[in-house]
Protein backbone atom coordinates (compact mmCIF):
# COMPACT_ATOMS: atom_id res chain seq x y z
CA UNK A 1 0.00 0.00 0.00
CA UNK A 2 1.57 3.13 -1.20
CA UNK A 3 2.15 5.54 2.33
CA UNK A 4 3.86 8.93 2.35
CA UNK A 5 7.58 8.97 4.21
CA UNK A 6 7.45 11.90 6.51
CA UNK A 7 10.91 11.86 7.94
CA UNK A 8 12.60 14.42 10.01
CA UNK A 9 15.74 16.23 8.82
CA UNK A 10 15.73 19.40 10.08
CA UNK A 11 18.21 18.69 12.76
CA UNK A 12 20.84 17.08 10.71
CA UNK A 13 22.15 19.81 9.11
CA UNK A 14 24.70 21.71 9.71
CA UNK A 15 25.20 24.52 7.11
CA UNK A 16 28.26 26.16 7.40
CA UNK A 17 31.90 24.69 7.23
CA UNK A 18 33.38 26.07 10.12
CA UNK A 19 35.77 29.40 9.15
CA UNK A 20 39.66 28.39 7.72
CA UNK A 21 42.25 30.92 6.15
CA UNK A 22 41.00 31.95 2.65
CA UNK A 23 44.26 29.38 0.93
CA UNK A 24 43.17 26.30 3.12
CA UNK A 25 39.12 26.54 2.68
CA UNK A 26 39.17 24.52 -0.43
CA UNK A 27 41.71 21.79 0.44
CA UNK A 28 39.57 21.63 3.88
CA UNK A 29 36.23 21.36 2.10
CA UNK A 30 37.91 18.28 -0.09
CA UNK A 31 39.25 16.61 2.86
CA UNK A 32 35.97 16.91 4.27
CA UNK A 33 33.60 15.96 1.96
CA UNK A 34 35.82 13.04 1.05
CA UNK A 35 35.13 11.40 4.56
CA UNK A 36 31.74 11.89 4.56
CA UNK A 37 31.38 10.11 1.69
CA UNK A 38 33.41 7.50 3.32
CA UNK A 39 31.78 7.34 6.48
CA UNK A 40 28.55 6.80 4.09
CA UNK A 41 29.81 4.06 2.02
CA UNK A 42 30.85 2.46 5.44
CA UNK A 43 27.43 2.79 6.62
CA UNK A 44 25.50 1.78 3.48
CA UNK A 45 27.67 -1.73 3.68
CA UNK A 46 26.51 -2.13 7.09
CA UNK A 47 23.17 -1.81 5.96
CA UNK A 48 23.40 -4.21 3.21
CA UNK A 49 25.36 -6.60 5.90
CA UNK A 50 22.73 -6.64 8.54
CA UNK A 51 20.33 -8.49 5.46
CA UNK A 52 17.14 -6.52 6.01
CA UNK A 53 17.88 -4.68 2.92
CA UNK A 54 18.97 -6.19 -0.23
CA UNK A 55 20.01 -3.18 -2.33
CA UNK A 56 20.68 0.53 -2.25
CA UNK A 57 21.12 3.47 -4.87
CA UNK A 58 22.60 6.97 -3.45
CA UNK A 59 22.89 10.35 -5.80
CA UNK A 60 24.45 13.55 -4.84
CA UNK A 61 23.95 16.41 -6.37
CA UNK A 62 25.83 19.76 -5.58
CA UNK A 63 26.32 23.32 -7.00
CA UNK A 64 24.28 22.17 -10.43
CA UNK A 65 26.40 19.19 -10.95
CA UNK A 66 26.29 15.32 -9.73
CA UNK A 67 28.80 14.78 -7.62
CA UNK A 68 28.44 11.21 -6.24
CA UNK A 69 26.15 8.20 -7.48
CA UNK A 70 26.55 4.85 -6.29
CA UNK A 71 24.85 1.31 -5.69
CA UNK A 72 25.04 -1.12 -2.67
CA UNK A 73 24.15 -4.22 -2.07
CA UNK A 74 21.59 -6.75 -4.95
CA UNK A 75 18.99 -6.01 -7.17
CA UNK A 76 17.44 -9.35 -5.64
CA UNK A 77 18.24 -11.13 -2.28
CA UNK A 78 19.08 -14.56 -4.31
CA UNK A 79 20.64 -13.16 -6.78
CA UNK A 80 24.31 -12.10 -6.34
CA UNK A 81 25.33 -11.91 -9.86
CA UNK A 82 23.20 -8.47 -10.08
CA UNK A 83 24.73 -5.94 -7.66
CA UNK A 84 22.83 -2.52 -7.68
CA UNK A 85 24.85 0.09 -9.68
CA UNK A 86 23.56 3.86 -10.74
CA UNK A 87 21.63 2.10 -13.47
CA UNK A 88 19.24 -0.03 -11.54
CA UNK A 89 15.78 0.74 -12.06
CA UNK A 90 13.81 0.99 -8.55
CA UNK A 91 9.77 1.96 -8.04
CA UNK A 92 10.24 5.10 -7.28
CA UNK A 93 6.21 4.82 -5.55
CA UNK A 94 4.65 7.99 -4.72
CA UNK A 95 8.15 10.37 -5.98
CA UNK A 96 5.60 9.71 -9.42
CA UNK A 97 3.72 12.99 -7.69
CA UNK A 98 5.58 15.69 -8.39
CA UNK A 99 5.45 14.80 -12.47
CA UNK A 100 2.14 14.33 -12.38
CA UNK A 101 1.80 17.96 -10.76
CA UNK A 102 4.52 19.35 -13.10
CA UNK A 103 2.24 17.95 -15.93
CA UNK A 104 -0.76 19.94 -14.48
CA UNK A 105 1.51 23.24 -14.06
CA UNK A 106 2.33 23.00 -17.53
CA UNK A 107 -0.72 22.81 -18.95
CA UNK A 108 -1.67 25.78 -16.53
CA UNK A 109 0.96 27.70 -18.24
CA UNK A 110 -0.59 27.16 -21.95
CA UNK A 111 -3.68 28.27 -20.69
CA UNK A 112 -5.31 24.66 -20.81
CA UNK A 113 -6.08 24.59 -17.01
CA UNK A 114 -6.88 26.97 -14.72
CA UNK A 115 -6.03 25.12 -10.34
CA UNK A 116 -8.97 27.24 -9.11
CA UNK A 117 -11.53 25.79 -11.37
CA UNK A 118 -13.40 22.31 -10.55
CA UNK A 119 -12.38 19.19 -11.37
CA UNK A 120 -15.32 18.05 -13.08
CA UNK A 121 -14.76 21.33 -15.99
CA UNK A 122 -12.03 19.19 -17.11
CA UNK A 123 -13.63 15.40 -16.26
CA UNK A 124 -17.39 15.75 -16.52
CA UNK A 125 -17.42 12.13 -15.22
CA UNK A 126 -15.64 12.49 -12.42
CA UNK A 127 -18.21 12.05 -9.42
CA UNK A 128 -18.04 11.26 -5.81
CA UNK A 129 -21.31 10.07 -3.45
CA UNK A 130 -20.99 13.32 -1.51
CA UNK A 131 -22.15 15.90 -3.82
CA UNK A 132 -19.83 18.19 -2.20
CA UNK A 133 -17.24 16.81 -4.74
CA UNK A 134 -18.47 19.37 -7.16
CA UNK A 135 -16.60 21.96 -5.61
CA UNK A 136 -13.31 19.88 -5.41
CA UNK A 137 -11.00 22.29 -6.90
CA UNK A 138 -7.24 21.05 -9.09
CA UNK A 139 -6.00 23.14 -6.39
CA UNK A 140 -6.81 21.22 -3.76
CA UNK A 141 -6.27 17.86 -5.19
CA UNK A 142 -2.64 19.10 -5.76
CA UNK A 143 -2.25 20.48 -2.40
CA UNK A 144 -4.07 17.19 -0.89
CA UNK A 145 -7.04 19.33 0.32
CA UNK A 146 -9.56 17.90 -1.42
CA UNK A 147 -11.32 15.80 1.30
CA UNK A 148 -10.97 12.80 -0.49
CA UNK A 149 -10.41 9.60 0.87
CA UNK A 150 -7.18 7.19 0.01
CA UNK A 151 -6.84 4.55 -1.60
CA UNK A 152 -7.44 1.30 0.13
CA UNK A 153 -6.46 -1.30 -2.77
CA UNK A 154 -4.09 -0.98 -4.73
CA UNK A 155 -4.88 -4.10 -6.98
CA UNK A 156 -0.91 -5.24 -7.22
CA UNK A 157 -2.46 -8.78 -7.65
CA UNK A 158 -4.71 -7.94 -10.22
CA UNK A 159 -3.01 -5.51 -12.07
CA UNK A 160 -4.71 -3.65 -15.54
CA UNK A 161 -1.75 -2.66 -18.33
CA UNK A 162 -4.58 -1.24 -21.00
CA UNK A 163 -5.11 2.45 -21.99
CA UNK A 164 -8.79 2.25 -20.41
CA UNK A 165 -7.57 1.47 -16.78
CA UNK A 166 -7.06 5.25 -15.51
CA UNK A 167 -10.13 6.37 -16.41
CA UNK A 168 -12.31 3.10 -15.46
CA UNK A 169 -10.90 3.74 -12.11
CA UNK A 170 -11.92 7.42 -11.88
CA UNK A 171 -15.43 6.13 -13.00
CA UNK A 172 -15.45 3.72 -10.48
CA UNK A 173 -15.06 6.48 -7.43
CA UNK A 174 -19.15 7.03 -7.42
CA UNK A 175 -20.17 5.44 -4.30
CA UNK A 176 -17.34 7.00 -2.42
CA UNK A 177 -17.49 9.57 0.29
CA UNK A 178 -15.45 12.86 0.87
CA UNK A 179 -14.03 12.80 4.65
CA UNK A 180 -14.92 16.56 4.83
CA UNK A 181 -15.25 19.69 3.43
CA UNK A 182 -13.28 20.16 0.54
CA UNK A 183 -10.37 22.68 1.19
CA UNK A 184 -11.02 22.80 4.62
CA UNK A 185 -7.56 20.04 5.55
CA UNK A 186 -4.85 18.80 4.84
CA UNK A 187 -4.86 14.50 4.26
CA UNK A 188 -2.89 12.88 1.87
CA UNK A 189 -4.60 11.12 -1.07
CA UNK A 190 -3.50 9.23 -3.77
CA UNK A 191 -6.87 8.69 -4.68
CA UNK A 192 -6.99 12.08 -5.54
CA UNK A 193 -3.78 11.81 -7.86
CA UNK A 194 -5.27 9.08 -9.98
CA UNK A 195 -7.60 11.85 -10.90
CA UNK A 196 -5.60 14.43 -11.82
CA UNK A 197 -3.47 11.79 -13.59
CA UNK A 198 -6.29 11.38 -15.66
CA UNK A 199 -7.07 14.93 -15.93
CA UNK A 200 -3.77 15.62 -17.81
CA UNK A 201 -4.67 12.86 -20.38
CA UNK A 202 -7.89 14.52 -21.23
CA UNK A 203 -7.04 17.62 -21.29
CA UNK A 204 -3.58 16.82 -23.48
CA UNK A 205 -5.12 14.81 -25.75
CA UNK A 206 -2.47 11.24 -24.45
CA UNK A 207 -2.38 9.20 -22.38
CA UNK A 208 -0.95 10.12 -18.81
CA UNK A 209 2.31 7.73 -19.22
CA UNK A 210 2.94 9.44 -22.60
CA UNK A 211 2.58 13.58 -21.77
CA UNK A 212 5.18 12.71 -19.62
CA UNK A 213 7.25 11.05 -21.29
CA UNK A 214 7.18 13.37 -24.24
CA UNK A 215 7.34 16.50 -21.52
CA UNK A 216 9.42 15.68 -18.85
CA UNK A 217 11.45 12.10 -19.23
CA UNK A 218 12.85 13.01 -22.60
CA UNK A 219 13.43 16.94 -22.50
CA UNK A 220 15.34 16.11 -19.26
CA UNK A 221 17.27 13.34 -20.86
CA UNK A 222 15.61 10.55 -18.52
CA UNK A 223 16.05 8.25 -20.91
CA UNK A 224 16.23 5.20 -18.66
CA UNK A 225 13.00 6.35 -16.47
CA UNK A 226 9.43 4.99 -17.47
CA UNK A 227 6.01 4.74 -16.19
CA UNK A 228 4.95 1.89 -18.02
CA UNK A 229 6.31 -1.57 -16.07
CA UNK A 230 6.48 -2.86 -19.46
CA UNK A 231 8.68 -0.52 -21.15
CA UNK A 232 10.95 -0.71 -18.24
CA UNK A 233 14.56 -2.73 -18.75
CA UNK A 234 13.77 -6.05 -16.79
CA UNK A 235 17.52 -6.56 -16.88
CA UNK A 236 18.02 -3.25 -14.93
CA UNK A 237 14.99 -3.60 -12.71
CA UNK A 238 15.08 -4.08 -9.24
CA UNK A 239 13.05 -6.63 -7.08
CA UNK A 240 11.01 -5.16 -4.11
CA UNK A 241 11.42 -7.09 -0.72
CA UNK A 242 9.97 -7.25 2.40
CA UNK A 243 10.31 -9.47 5.99
CA UNK A 244 8.50 -12.42 6.66
CA UNK A 245 7.04 -13.61 9.62
CA UNK A 246 10.31 -15.02 10.59
CA UNK A 247 11.71 -11.54 9.93
CA UNK A 248 14.12 -13.06 7.10
CA UNK A 249 13.79 -10.44 3.93
CA UNK A 250 11.97 -12.10 0.82
CA UNK A 251 10.86 -10.46 -2.29
CA UNK A 252 7.52 -9.24 -2.29
CA UNK A 253 4.69 -11.43 -3.53
CA UNK A 254 3.26 -9.20 -5.94
CA UNK A 255 5.33 -6.06 -7.79
CA UNK A 256 3.19 -3.11 -7.19
CA UNK A 257 2.24 -2.21 -10.40
CA UNK A 258 -1.36 -1.30 -11.26
CA UNK A 259 -1.73 1.14 -14.75
CA UNK A 260 -4.90 2.00 -12.78
CA UNK A 261 -2.96 3.75 -10.00
CA UNK A 262 0.35 4.97 -12.41
CA UNK A 263 -0.33 8.46 -11.30
CA UNK A 264 0.68 8.63 -7.59
CA UNK A 265 2.63 5.38 -7.87
CA UNK A 266 4.14 3.96 -10.75
CA UNK A 267 7.58 5.62 -11.73
CA UNK A 268 10.66 3.94 -12.11
CA UNK A 269 13.80 5.59 -12.38
CA UNK A 270 17.02 5.42 -11.26
CA UNK A 271 19.82 7.18 -9.53
CA UNK A 272 21.47 8.80 -13.29
CA UNK A 273 18.01 9.82 -14.10
CA UNK A 274 16.32 11.34 -11.17
CA UNK A 275 19.68 13.50 -10.17
CA UNK A 276 18.56 14.71 -13.62
CA UNK A 277 15.49 15.39 -12.04
CA UNK A 278 16.76 17.12 -8.71
CA UNK A 279 18.95 19.26 -11.49
CA UNK A 280 16.27 20.72 -13.44
CA UNK A 281 14.24 21.77 -9.94
CA UNK A 282 17.14 23.05 -8.56
CA UNK A 283 17.26 25.10 -11.61
CA UNK A 284 13.77 26.28 -11.58
CA UNK A 285 12.78 24.28 -14.37
CA UNK A 286 15.72 24.20 -16.81
CA UNK A 287 18.71 21.98 -17.80
CA UNK A 288 20.40 21.78 -20.64
CA UNK A 289 19.13 24.22 -22.77
CA UNK A 290 15.21 22.66 -22.04
CA UNK A 291 12.66 23.96 -19.71
CA UNK A 292 10.27 22.37 -18.55
CA UNK A 293 8.61 24.89 -16.47
CA UNK A 294 8.80 28.67 -15.89
CA UNK A 295 10.36 30.42 -12.97
CA UNK A 296 7.88 31.75 -12.01
CA UNK A 297 6.41 28.65 -11.71
CA UNK A 298 7.81 27.55 -8.83
CA UNK A 299 6.46 30.32 -6.87
CA UNK A 300 3.08 28.75 -6.95
CA UNK A 301 4.35 25.33 -6.70
CA UNK A 302 6.71 25.88 -3.49
CA UNK A 303 4.54 28.04 -1.94
CA UNK A 304 2.88 26.97 1.30
CA UNK A 305 -0.37 25.90 0.60
CA UNK A 306 -1.40 24.23 4.32
CA UNK A 307 0.38 22.28 7.10
CA UNK A 308 0.79 18.75 6.95
CA UNK A 309 0.80 16.83 9.90
CA UNK A 310 3.32 19.69 12.07
CA UNK A 311 3.54 23.40 12.65
CA UNK A 312 7.32 23.18 10.46
CA UNK A 313 6.21 20.99 7.66
CA UNK A 314 3.41 22.44 4.75
CA UNK A 315 2.37 21.05 1.53
CA UNK A 316 2.84 23.29 -1.94
CA UNK A 317 1.94 21.95 -5.07
CA UNK A 318 2.76 18.57 -4.20
CA UNK A 319 5.94 18.96 -3.00
CA UNK A 320 6.27 19.08 1.02
CA UNK A 321 8.07 21.78 2.40
CA UNK A 322 10.51 22.44 5.54
CA UNK A 323 13.49 24.17 6.27
CA UNK A 324 17.09 23.07 7.41
CA UNK A 325 18.64 25.37 9.57
CA UNK A 326 16.01 27.94 8.78
CA UNK A 327 16.43 27.86 4.68
CA UNK A 328 13.88 26.37 2.46
CA UNK A 329 13.77 22.54 2.18
CA UNK A 330 11.77 20.44 -0.86
CA UNK A 331 10.86 16.93 -0.76
CA UNK A 332 9.09 14.02 -1.28
CA UNK A 333 9.15 10.66 0.34
CA UNK A 334 7.64 7.22 -1.87
CA UNK A 335 7.24 3.59 -0.02
CA UNK A 336 5.68 0.26 -1.72
CA UNK A 337 5.29 -3.19 -1.17
CA UNK A 338 8.97 -3.91 -1.17
CA UNK A 339 10.61 -0.07 -2.11
CA UNK A 340 11.01 3.01 -0.24
CA UNK A 341 12.32 6.08 -1.45
CA UNK A 342 13.62 9.80 -1.07
CA UNK A 343 14.15 12.99 -2.96
CA UNK A 344 15.34 16.14 -1.27
CA UNK A 345 17.14 19.47 -1.75
CA UNK A 346 17.91 23.16 -0.89
CA UNK A 347 17.05 25.38 -3.90
CA UNK A 348 19.55 28.17 -1.95
CA UNK A 349 22.06 25.97 -1.11
CA UNK A 350 21.98 23.97 -4.32
CA UNK A 351 22.53 20.58 -3.02
CA UNK A 352 20.02 17.73 -2.94
CA UNK A 353 20.16 14.06 -2.75
CA UNK A 354 17.91 10.60 -3.90
CA UNK A 355 18.01 7.28 -1.95
CA UNK A 356 16.51 4.21 -3.79
CA UNK A 357 16.12 1.00 -1.86
CA UNK A 358 14.24 -2.38 -2.33
CA UNK A 359 13.47 -3.11 0.79
CA UNK A 360 9.89 -1.70 2.86
CA UNK A 361 11.97 -2.34 5.79
CA UNK A 362 15.02 -0.54 4.94
CA UNK A 363 16.23 1.82 7.79
CA UNK A 364 16.02 4.82 5.71
CA UNK A 365 15.98 7.66 8.23
CA UNK A 366 19.58 6.44 9.04
CA UNK A 367 20.40 5.92 5.33
CA UNK A 368 18.67 9.63 4.88
CA UNK A 369 20.77 11.23 7.99
CA UNK A 370 24.07 9.61 6.72
CA UNK A 371 23.42 10.96 2.76
CA UNK A 372 22.49 14.48 4.24
CA UNK A 373 26.23 14.65 6.46
CA UNK A 374 27.87 13.35 3.31
CA UNK A 375 25.82 16.16 0.78
CA UNK A 376 27.18 18.64 3.56
CA UNK A 377 30.53 17.62 3.57
CA UNK A 378 30.63 17.73 7.22
CA UNK A 379 32.54 16.35 10.31
CA UNK A 380 30.18 14.71 13.16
Amino acid sequence: MTRLLFVVIASLATWLVPPVAAQEKAQVRETRVDKSIQRLEQFLEKVIQDKKTPGVAVGIVKDGTLVYARGFGLMKVDDPGRPVTPETLFHMASITKPFVATSVMQLVERGKINIDEPVVKYLPYFQLKDPRYTTITVRQMLTHTSGMPDVTDYGWNKPEYDDGSLERYVRSLKDRSLRWQPGSKFAYSNMAYECLGDLVAKVSGKSFEDYVEAEILMPLGMKSSTLLLKKADPEKLASGHTAGKDKTVKPVAHYPYNRAHTPSSNLHSNVEDMTRWMLANLHYGALDGQRILQRSTYDVMWKPATEAGRKDRHVGISWFLGDMKGEPFVSHGGGDDGFLTYVGFSPQRQVGFVLMTNSDRAPLRDILEATVQAALGREK
